[in-house]
């Protein structure tokens, strides 16, 4: 039998989920939900590595993904002057080495873009193809106020003050999670978050001509790093990390944007390479994000019929560089156990939290203490890291690989439920 699903969020595992679950039947009808009033097609480049690849290829969105990736050809490490101290090169796609470029980088906003047009599209054939009341609806600036769980689903009431009855409520709505917080309670949803005791900022600024096609991070002696990535466009994207905010900074995420950037600017005064160019650029930027970084780790991902997805569930924090990946290979398996049990939600929801957490478990690995030295206080500190930076660039040949593309497939639940390419 049919289901009728509640999606919150338009970002990327969003649709991709609502793609996968309509495929394995048409009458599934599905509401994706936005708060915002369109889509938001904004964000700093996501890479693509270990299965998200496989995922999309099967979904038959590779190609167009390939055609849009940006022109990025590695991470050079520069010192306060711009003298490169250590370059790494493109990581494929399979393997996890030492660097900051994979092989499938992508701008967020075009792989948006890429997804909500292709479930566009798929809903439009399979519509025509069937007229069963099915498909996949999309509803903007929409948000929910309450959820009330029954035996039977979820009612929701909207901001709008409508009431609508649901089987199945997914929470794609990212790491701070609205959803996540009326479902499992204010005190879970809050200590669900563990801080990595870093605070990042995102935004572009224009493109200088001596940029090329190579991204670069700098090492301050304040405990910041800034990395810039031109990456063949005509604007310049910026993350800012710091592990010693001033004082107000954390206060600021409450407040307007102005005093956001008005911290991070005092952030940005402490950074001895291109001050004044990233003071200038994010004063006037459109599109400035800023947070304290960390990870989202819940004991379980579903309650009742509401079930998290992506960032909301198990967000593995920037500096892995899986949370992509991390994402698509959970509306995989939530849409293969949905296709698989049917009727069923409460076995599927379980499977999908079964399959879940080792893959979560691996993705979230990583020493926060490790994570510190590339934070140093000092200019003996900074001057210990190019070292360190160029000893590990010249070794990068010797890391052992990552697994190959036949294990990452192998890896992957089957779902032939799911009606995908090979």
């Amino acid at each position: 039998m049919p289901l009728n699903v509640l999606v919150v969020g338009a970002g990327i595992c969003g649709p991709a989920f609502a793609m996968l679950l309509q495929r394995s039947n048409p009458q599934h009808k599905i509401t994706i939900i936005e708060r915002f009033p369109s889509l938001r097609s904004t964000g700093q480049q996501v890479d693509l590595k270990t299965q998200a690849p496989i995922i999309l290829s099967k979904m038959g969105l590779l190609d167009e993904i390939k055609s849009r990736c940006v022109n990025e050809t590695g991470l050079e490490m520069v010192n306060s002057k711009g003298k490169q101290t250590a370059v790494f090169g493109i990581s494929p796609a399979g393997e996890r080495r030492p660097g900051l470029t994979s092989e499938f980088e992508i701008m967020r906003g075009d792989m948006v873009n890429v997804i909500y047009d292709a479930s566009i599209k798929q809903d439009l054939d399979l519509r025509n193809k069937s007229s069963n009341g099915g498909g996949i609806t999309y509803e903007f600036g929409q948000t929910i106020t309450a959820l009330d769980q029954k035996p039977d689903g979820v009612d929701v009431t909207f901001s709008g003050g409508q009431r609508r009855h649901y089987d199945l409520i997914v929470a794609a709505d990212g790491q701070s999670s609205h959803t996540r917080r009326l479902a499992f309670g204010r005190e879970v949803s809050d200590a669900a978050f563990k801080s990595l005791g870093i605070h990042g900022a995102y935004f572009e600024i224009p493109r200088i001509k001596e940029e090329g096609t190579l991204a670069q991070g700098h090492l301050s002696p304040r405990s910041t790093m800034v990395v810039t990535r031109p990456s063949g466009r005509p604007v310049t994207g910026v993350l800012a990390f710091t592990t010693k905010p001033p004082p107000d900074l954390k206060a600021s995420y409450k407040k307007s944007l102005d005093k956001q950037k008005e911290a991070f600017a005092e952030v940005f005064r402490k950074v001895d390479w291109q001050t004044e160019r990233f003071i200038s650029g994010l004063k006037t930027s459109q599109d400035f994000y800023a947070h304290e970084v960390g990870q989202i780790t819940m004991k379980q991902l579903s309650i009742g019929r509401v079930v998290l997805l992506g960032d909301a569930g198990y967000c593995p924090s920037p500096f892995t560089g899986l949370g992509t990946n991390l994402s698509l290979v959970g509306a995989y398996i939530l849409a293969g156990e949905l296709a698989r049990q049917g009727r069923d939600i409460s076995e599927a929801l379980k499977l999908y939290e079964q399959k879940m957490q080792p893959v979560i478990g691996e993705c979230q690995q990583f020493s926060a203490a490790m994570l510190g030295i590339f934070f140093p206080s000092s200019r003996f500190g900074v001057w210990v890291m190019h070292n360190l930076v160029w000893t590990v660039s010249k070794l990068t040949g010797l890391f052992p690989k990552s697994q190959s593309e036949k294990n990452h497939v192998d890896r992957l639940p089957a779902y032939p439920e799911l009606n995908l390419g090979p």
